[in-house]
Formats: structure tokens, C-alpha cells, sequence
């Protein structure tokens, strides 16, 4: 049973022969026995074998005392477990997991939701639930047949699983629909909206199944505990709502939770409102993340990050307000401000003496589709008197996968301005390495959902 040869296990203690996790109940049992309170005792426990598999045994010990009742030796029967507790955990596991993707199932996602919120009702946190259901998945199902539409589940769910904390749960509802609770949040609306884009943008990713490539898109509802409910129940049905909500305003977006004219829905009124006078207002500011050099041991350079300083709201990140920008048109005057004030701040940067010092600046969609693009850049650099070879244009991937003689002029517009091109959340997108021979970048910045499960080690 345990792969020792008979000389091997008699230089062992049965305590060597047992997995560490079940020597505390078989060492209270003994100690039981030759406290005399007890002659035998029956237990379930695993032994190591040399080879480091687990055996799952059934152990039945009885003791043979002297006439002074001290123990003289024990009588011990082993029966081999290891198919019946296989057996068991496979019936658990089907209980608890969905058997298509492996994911948890409504029950369990139940139970973790539980615990969450009971843990965040103690330490005055928050939870996320998120709803993530495919758009048009029944499409794909008549058409192309249940077979590729189960591959297209495993592969959505492998990919949900990448766009979450280790602490989160991924869970599979039934059917096309999958639910995600992020526990232990401090700012569920940002933490809850960057989650529900990365889900968007990994969902979009075309699917190569059957020798065909699929593109696929997804809806999300966002409930978030305390504000939208208490319990389990009211969590989902929430998210639910919410779910329902992204549908009806066109697929392929995330939607939070509101109950009738609710403070999120005002505050986004309100954001919108009043981001059309941030500027004016000197509400906007750029943070500067440091980009440091390995090589050369020395910062080289800064990505320019905007933040709103509300008055109202505090300060707000980018995931808050650039969706709204982008909805009401608003992005192009947000952007072309973060592109001058950056030049401004890194150009006094470089009269100060720090020259070299490059700064990075990303582009949207609509920004980098503008017809006067080119020019517009060239007018603030020269205006600032700034080097152009300083300047860093972030792109994101999607960004480059239209409009393809159109993007290669405005690249090409660019690089002869001395500017260096970067794409960004390289991973997320197409990441064809044969379509990026087409395009003059000089940077690629990996998406983390990439490297995030690599070995510490590699």
C-alpha cells in the first residue's frame, strides 16, 4: 500500500509514515490509549508514500496490554481508501463545481458571497458583484452547434479567471452567464469598474475555436454591498438589475446598480456636468508614474496619469470619469489638455536639468482618429519649444486594428516628428505580432493579465 520495502518501514515511526495535516488526531488518539482510557481507536488518515503520493487508508488500531496494563503492542489493520475518497471528492467537487468549465457554481458562489459580506459587515469594507453575461451567445449556439458553443464557455471562463485577484471568486450561473464577487474592497465603484473593463476587453478578444475565429462581446451588472443590499440574495438580484441595464443600452458595457433616480445616477449627471468646466477650473492634474531603468540604474522617464480633484467627490481616477468623457465627446479637449500640460510640466523638467527626460501620454480612440491629429501635437511641441524624441504616444492595440492605411500615415506623421510610439496593454487585443510589422512602434507594454501567473522565478 505505501511503496516501502519491509526493512524500509521498519526503520520508520508510524508518525514519519503520516501526512503532517493528520498527526494531531492520530497523536491524540495514542495518547489516549497509554493514558489507558481507551484500548482501540478507527480513523480515516493519509500516509505519504516514498514517491510523494497521497494514500488514503482506514486504520484500526488496538492495543494488547500486560496484567499490569501497560501496553505490550498494538494489532493494527490497514485497508486501502484511495478509490473511495477519489470517488467522494470527485461527487463534492461536482456538488460545489460547474462540470463544463470547472468553476464554482451558484451554490458555492453563494456561500463565498456570504463569508464576504459578512467579513466586510465586520471590517467596514465592501464587496463587488459582478454579472457577466455573453451578448448574443444563443446565436453562436444555433449556428455553429452546443459543441463550439462549450468551447466557448471554457475559454471565457479561463479568461475571467485571469482578470481577477487570487482572492476573488469566478463562478458560472448556468448557461452563458458567469458571476464574479470581489471581496474586501475600500472603493468598490473604481475597483468594481477597472475589474468590469478588463472583462470587456478580454471577452473581445477574438477566440480561434474549431478552425474558426469567433468574436464575442459580454454585458455586466455591478452591485456593490452595503449600498445595494445586505444579503446574497438582494446582491445578485441587484447585479441582475443592473445586468438587464447594460443589455438595453446596447451590450458590450458594464452598468452599476440603480435603484430609480439614485445618487450614482446623479453623481454621473453631475460628473458630466461639471467635467466640462474642469479645466477652466483648474480641477484637473497629472500624476507622474516613474519609469526606471535596469540597465542604467536611473529613472528615465514618467508616464503622465490625470486625476480630478473634485470638489464634491475628492480625487477621482480615470476609470470614474474618462468613460463619461468619452460618451459625451469630451475626451478630445480632456486629451489634448493631459498632451499640453504634459509637454509643460516635463518641458520645465528639462530647463530645470533633467534634459532626456521622456514623458509617455496616452491617446484614445477618438483622439487618435482626429484628422488634424498630427498637426495639433506638432503645434504644442513647438510652442513649448519641447523635444520631440522626449515625447511617448501610448496607443492601445484595439486602437490600431481599423482604418489601417489611415493609421499608418498618422504613425508615419509622428515618427517623423522624432516621436516614439508605445502600445499599450499589449495582450488584450488582437496581439498579432505579424500585424504589428506593419506598424513603427518602438515600445511594447505587456498587459498584466500575461505575466501575472508566471513563476516568480522566470
Amino acid at each position: 500500500i505505501l511503496g516501502y520495502r519491509r526493512e524500509q518501514l521498519l526503520r520508520l515511526s508510524w508518525a514519519e509514515q503520516t501526512h503532517p495535516d493528520d498527526l494531531d488526531v492520530d497523536i491524540a488518539q495514542f495518547e489516549r490509549v497509554m493514558a489507558r482510557r481507551i484500548d482501540g481507536y478507527s480513523l480515516d488518515k493519509r500516509f505519504l508514500r516514498p514517491d510523494g503520493v497521497l494514500v488514503y487508508a482506514s486504520v484500526s488500531t488496538r492495543c494488547v496490554r500486560r496484567s499490569n496494563g501497560m501496553v505490550d503492542h498494538f494489532v493494527t489493520v490497514v485497508q486501502d481508501i484511495t478509490e473511495r475518497k477519489q470517488a467522494e471528492e470527485r461527487i463534492r467537487k461536482l456538488a460545489h463545481h460547474d462540470a463544463l468549465t470547472g468553476l464554482p457554481n451558484r451554490e458555492l458562489l453563494t456561500d463565498r458571497l456570504l463569508q464576504a459580506v459578512a467579513r466586510a459587515d465586520r471590517d467596514h469594507t465592501q464587496v463587488g458583484v459582478l454579472l457577466v453575461d455573453l451578448d448574443l451567445f444563443k446565436r453562436i449556439n444555433d449556428t455553429l452547434g452546443h459543441s463550439v458553443g462549450d468551447q466557448l464557455l471554457r475559454e471565457v471562463a479561463a479568461r475571467l479567471q485571469k482578470c481577477v485577484r487570487p482572492g476573488d471568486t469566478v463562478s458560472r450561473q448556468g448557461g452563458d452567464e458567469f458571476a464574479v464577487v470581489l471581496p474586501d474592497l475600500t472603493n468598490a465603484n473604481d475597483d468594481a469598474a477597472r475589474i468590469a473593463q478588463r472583462i470587456l476587453n478580454m471577452v473581445a478578444r477574438p477566440c480561434a475555436l474549431d478552425e474558426k475565429e469567433l468574436h464575442a462581446s459580454c454585458s455586466i451588472g455591478i452591485s456593490v454591498f452595503p449600498r445595494d443590499g445586505r444579503g446574497a440574495e438582494s446582491l445578485l438580484k441587484n447585479a441582475d438589475v443592473a445586468l438587464y441595464r447594460a443589455k438595453d443600452m446596447g451590450r458590450n458595457n458594464y452598468q452599476f446598480y440603480l435603484s430609480g433616480a439614485t445618487v450614482l445616477a446623479r453623481e454621473r449627471l453631475d460628473l458630466e456636468n461639471s467635467l466640462r468646466y474642469a479645466v477652466d477650473r483648474r480641477q484637473l492634474v497629472l500624476y507622474y508614474q516613474p519609469k526606471w531603468d535596469f540597465h542604467l540604474q536611473a529613472i528615465t522617464g514618467a508616464e503622465a496619469l490625470i486625476r480630478w480633484n473634485h470638489p464634491q467627490y475628492g480625487l477621482l481616477s480615470p476609470a470614474r470619469f474618462i468613460p463619461i468623457a468619452e460618451d459625451s465627446g469630451l475626451i478630445l479637449p480632456l486629451g489634448e489638455w493631459v498632451l499640453r500640460e504634459a509637454v509643460r510640466e516635463i518641458g520645465q523638467l528639462h530647463r530645470r536639468g533633467f534634459p532626456g527626460l521622456r514623458v509617455a501620454v496616452n491617446l484614445s480612440g477618438r483622439q487618435f482618429h482626429q484628422s488634424d491629429l498630427v498637426d495639433l501635437v506638432h503645434n504644442i511641441l513647438s510652442q513649448d519649444g519641447f523635444d520631440s524624441t522626449c515625447l511617448e504616444l501610448e496607443l492601445t492595440e484595439s486602437i490600431l486594428m481599423h482604418h489601417d492605411e489611415d493609421n499608418i500615415a498618422t504613425l508615419k506623421g509622428f515618427k517623423a516628428m522624432g516621436l516614439r510610439l508605445a502600445i499599450d496593454d499589449f495582450g488584450t487585443g488582437y496581439s498579432s505580432m505579424s500585424y504589428l510589422q506593419r506598424f513603427p512602434v518602438d515600445v511594447l507594454k505587456i498587459d498584466r493579465s500575461f505575466v501575472m501567473h508566471l513563476p516568480a522565478s522566470t
